[in-house]
């Protein structure tokens, strides 16, 4: 065989550069032939096979092979593992085996089923075999429950009639807040342009915004059938349905048009809404296309499944501690253990001796906890470190081990315990079984921020699956009896609370009366972050029927009160949270930390949850995502619960989907998210095409940036001869047709048809990004623009891209409309995804530069500006958004002022010289200043508007500044380099004056504005100098 070619990239990518469209591949036959052919890179797997057996027929023993479908490729993946090519439709360039080398397999019966397998597979990052061959009675379970679940939800849909398919996959989506103001500015008539869709017939009506969709879709009728001869039968309203030109997104006959969200937003944008009726006949035919997808998998007759894959395996290693930067210094190693329930210690810690070992460690020692095993919660964890004994060393001048320093905790008589791993487990397994027996525990060797004594307890209770470089743990659980010790059932846990309020004086059960009201009233009030005292949490408990009748809403402190190391106060609480009144979705939330680990309250929060709406849920999904970590079994309520709203609502699932797959290549959640993510496909089997769409278009783009930036590093190449590259690249038939007619992953509503070539480029930042243009040809030849990152991080932005949208909507609710623009962000894997680029904007150093306003539009302009500088001015002081400058804030030909990039939030400004260079946390330059008043120095009336939007703005925020943090809480564990700890987000907490009055917060935050405008002009040269170190 050949030598493999060292750099895999250009084997798939470089026909962008040098027109070759052919590739050597190594084939293998199940008869022990090898055959070595050129085939096109951007064939099929199907055609490829064809090729195969045309020349396997010159070879001998060809005769054995048997018929061609009775066989099917097989390839080491980019991943390196096995990967079985069962769906043939595929190119080759997609698959990108990580050597040419394809081996030719006996295919097994099932074909249907496993070709499914294999397209889910694909389309998750991980092979279902991987899952199959995982010895995990858990997993198996949870597989078989969902498949089972999955099969049933198909069933139902194949019952659905088309009309119940449309309203269920693509529901309209409903604005919030009054729109009185501007329904009265408009004197509450629209004008729309209606479309025709199969027809190039347009048609502009005027109509009442408090009409329904019905009403508009009789006029738009009505006047259609005015082109056309009486003859000609156009059908009437119900032979049609509404739909947002260019969008998958309908309107449906029960909503007046003012509560559209999309017509809203052409309201505020002063622009004429465009929507299209299309004929029933084409939304039926996309029904039946994919009842008919449902069909073609669940008609299958079944089979045995084949035999699962091996796991990858490696050469054995050993394991040897060799993290240390001064070993002669260790006097021995240790580990200690705790017992949690959530971040609350259960009981003291345990700690073995030191084992002065330098390879194996070994203790024989058993661990004692101060703890009986009745009162052991059922959502307890044991967690370990194992850590290092050293000698301590007096304080140099200069050090290279500053990482070790980091991790000095604990000094005792004269040494440093210096960590090296950590690992946890549950005390009970997923059936609530008490562990027993011997265990095997792969540690991890990153740690957090913040430790408990070196502890983890927030840390993930997967083991490492990096089994041959991690350090192994041997315990040992006991046996108390010979048979399994099992958490009592939910209704013996209420007959514990029955019994125990039956022996107690009922009547003065926890009633306080109007004594302590002020008091619990004053802790009760407390942002989440507050610490309650031990006196506090007392009170709390015995006057926890106070605070159900008089503070529902403060569940969660109450839950922090409860000492779950007595199961007769966690049985109380249990009966106690039958009664307890339905909390809003919002104040649910906080419920979901990782402070709350019971199943049963997580379970009150899921219920409570199921009154959002769609929209509300999107809002927060990206949360809900991040605490599936916090789950340490995988059936919990929370994932039924995201499971069952994302296969009832298409945009739901899609972004469910990403926020899943984009952090794939985790390790403590690899599996758990291939889970979630098997699920949902198998229960919205139509949406497997299109995801896989998506997903194989975004590799295309990836290629094509691993393509520029090898171009820009290994041959200096001129920039106008790359682009040429990325343009044949782009132009090439496997591109075309992978990137063209896909929804947008940032929004799926929007239907992105072709790539405009010509107008593609790639930036000159340090990842080199893609600037891609698409066509749209419903929109009537506008574009829609993408940029493609593939080196960056994008999830922080999208965290405070999410912050501004919610933001947005609560000042909505307030009826005040500070025209943000909180642009779409997606992250899609590993330091890669997608950025919206807002139509008609500009950077403020550009604009600086060229400067044109029309004036007949310019007090409009100033208006938006106004308003949106407002916004923007209060989000980035509450989140602490830094590194502002000129070139990362836009305006909008419509004069919407808006901030991009946030790289720095929540303080973390940028310094030079251990000197912040920021020093105002408002961005308020003497230019703002004079747009907003109108270019007069003495426009005190407009500033003085301008600064009573500020003003309100911030205190609707702190209205809202539990949400806020509770929402960064939940994100703690997603590994955004500036949200580590509880420390970075106590930055908000200052920002919002949390337990402060609103005159005392209101002052504070008048103190800041006006710090800010005496710095206006020192902020304006800071940007000058920015202007002048980048010119480009």
């Amino acid at each position: 065989m050949p030598p493999a070619k060292t750099d895999q990239l250009d084997l798939w990518a470089e026909s962008g550069l040098n027109g070759d469209d052919q590739v050597m591949v190594d084939f293998l036959l199940p008869t022990g032939i090898y055959i070595q052919m050129e085939v096109p890179r951007e064939s099929t797997i199907q055609h490829i096979k064809l090729l195969l057996w045309k020349e396997a027929q010159t070879y001998p023993l060809f005769s054995l092979l048997g018929e061609m479908e009775g066989h099917m490729f097989e390839c080491v993946n980019q991943a390196a593992v096995h990967e079985e090519l069962e769906d043939e439709t595929r190119r080759l360039c997609d698959v990108r085996p990580f050597l040419p080398v394809l081996k030719l397999i006996t295919r097994n019966c099932g074909r249907a089923e496993r070709i499914l397998d294999s397209k889910i597979g694909v389309l998750i990052g991980k092979g279902l075999h991987e899952l199959d061959a995982l010895q995990d009675q858990q997993v198996k379970d949870f597989r078989s429950k969902m498949k089972r679940i999955s099969e049933e939800k198909m069933q139902r849909m194949q019952l659905m009639s088309w009309g119940e398919w449309l309203r269920s996959c693509y529901s309209t989506q409903l604005g919030t807040g009054s729109l009185e103001n501007l329904i009265d500015k408009h004197e509450g008539v629209i004008k729309i342009t209606m479309h025709y869709d199969q027809s190039q017939d347009t048609a502009s009506l005027k109509v009442s915004l408090h009409c329904t969709v019905t009403e508009l879709m009789d006029q738009a009728l009505k006047k259609w059938q005015t082109t056309h001869s009486p003859e000609e039968d156009i059908g009437t309203r119900s032979d049609y349905v509404l739909r947002v030109s260019g969008r998958f997104e309908f309107l449906f006959e029960d909503h007046p048009l003012n509560q559209c969200k999309y017509i809203r937003d052409c309201l505020l944008a002063n622009e004429s809404p465009h929507l299209t009726l299309v004929h029933c006949d084409v939304v039926k035919t996309m029904f039946e296309k994919e009842i008919s997808t449902i069909g073609s998998v669940l008609a299958r007759k079944t089979s045995n499944p084949p035999l699962p894959l091996p796991p990858k395996k490696r050469p054995p290693t050993v394991s040897t501690l060799s993290v240390f930067p001064a070993l002669q210094l260790i006097k021995g190693i240790q580990v200690r253990a705790g017992l949690f329930h959530g971040t609350e210690l259960l009981c003291k810690p345990a700690v073995s001796s030191e084992s002065s070992s330098r390879s194996e460690h070994v203790w024989n020692k058993t661990l004692e906890f101060d703890i009986a095993v009745c009162d052991l919660p059922r959502m307890a964890r044991l967690c370990f470190a194992i850590y290092a004994v050293m000698d301590k060393v007096k304080k140099q001048r200069s050090t290279k081990n500053t990482h070790l320093n980091k991790y000095q905790t604990i000094r005792k008589a004269g040494k440093v315990h210096y960590p090296i791993a950590w690992v946890n487990t549950m005390v009970f397994d997923y059936r609530g079984q008490l562990k027993t027996g011997d265990i095997i525990l792969h540690c991890w060797s990153s740690f957090p921020d913040e430790l408990e004594e070196m502890l983890n307890p927030i840390g993930t209770i997967q083991t490492n699956p990096y089994t041959e470089n991690a350090t192994e743990l041997h315990i040992s659980f006991p046996e108390y009896s010979t048979q399994p010790v099992v958490f009592p059932a939910f209704d013996k846990i209420l007959e514990k609370a029955a019994e125990i309020a039956g022996a107690s004086d009922s009547m003065t059960m926890g009633r306080g009366g109007k004594k302590f009201y002020i008091e619990l009233k004053e802790i009760m009030e407390r942002d989440p972050l507050s610490q309650l005292c031990e006196n506090e949490k007392d009170l709390i408990w015995t006057l926890r029927y106070d605070c159900r009748e008089n503070f529902p809403q403060s569940l969660p402190k109450l839950l922090l009160s409860v000492k779950w190391s007595k199961h007769e106060d966690m049985a109380q609480l249990q009966a106690l949270l039958q009664i307890w009144p339905k909390l809003s979705p919002r104040d649910a939330l906080e419920l979901l930390d990782f402070n709350y680990p019971d199943q049963y309250v997580r379970e009150f929060a899921v219920i409570c949850l199921r009154d959002m709406s769609d929209d509300e849920l999107l809002q927060y999904l990206l949360q809900l995502v991040q605490v599936l970590r916090y789950e340490p079994y995988y059936d919990c309520a929370l994932s039924r619960f995201l499971l069952e709203r994302a296969q009832s609502s298409r945009k739901i699932g899609h972004f469910l989907f990403w926020y899943l797959r984009s952090e794939m290549y985790m390790p403590a959640v690899s599996v758990h998210f291939a889970l979630i993510l098997e699920a949902y496909c198998r229960g919205c089997i139509p949406h497997i095409e299109v995801l896989k769409k998506q997903v194989e278009a975004l590799n295309k783009l990836k290629a094509v940036s691993e393509l520029i930036k090898l171009g820009t590093i290994k041959t200096k190449t001129k920039q106008a001869h790359l682009k040429e590259a990325m343009m044949t690249c782009l132009r090439q038939t496997g591109f075309i047709e992978t990137l063209s007619d896909l929804q947008s992953p940032l929004n799926p509503n929007i239907l992105l048809a072709g790539v405009h070539v010509e107008r593609c480029k790639y930036m000159d930042s340090k990842m080199k990004p893609l600037w891609i243009v698409y066509n749209n040809k419903l929109l009537g030849g506008d574009t829609v623009s993408i940029i493609f990152k593939n080196g960056d991080d994008l999830r922080q932005d999208m965290l405070t891209l999410q912050i501004l949208r919610l933001m947005d909507l609560l000042w909505k609710e307030a009826n005040l409309d500070l025209r943000i623009v909180p642009y779409g962000c997606l992250a899609t894997g590993d330091h890669s995804g997608l950025i919206e680029v807002v139509s008609s904007a500009d950077t403020i150093a550009n604009i600086q530069k060229t400067s044109n306003y029309d004036a007949d539009a310019l007090d409009k302009a100033i208006e938006e500006f106004t308003l949106s500088c407002a916004g923007y001015c209060v989000a980035t002081y509450v989140l602490g958004i830094g590194d502002r400058h000129s070139d990362n804030i836009m305006v909008r030909s419509t004069g919407q002022l808006f901030h991009i990039d946030f790289g720095h939030i929540l303080g973390n400004f940028k310094s030079k010289f251990g000197i912040k260079r920021e020093r105002v946390p408002f961005i308020l330059t003497h230019d703002f200043i004079h747009v907003i008043q109108q270019g007069k120095t003495g426009n005190t009336e407009k500033f003085g508007n301008f600064r009573q939007y500020c003003e309100e703005a911030y205190l609707i925020l702190r209205k809202n500044g539990n949400l806020f943090i509770t929402l960064f809480a939940l994100m703690l564990t997603a590994g955004l380099p500036e949200l580590t700890s509880v420390k970075d987000i106590q930055y908000l907490k200052d920002s919002l004056a949390l337990g402060k009055t609103d005159e005392e917060a209101l002052k504070q935050f008048r103190q800041k504005f006006d710090e800010a405008l005496r710095e206006s002009w020192t902020t304006k040269v800071n940007w000058m100098a920015h202007i002048v170190a980048h010119p480009s």
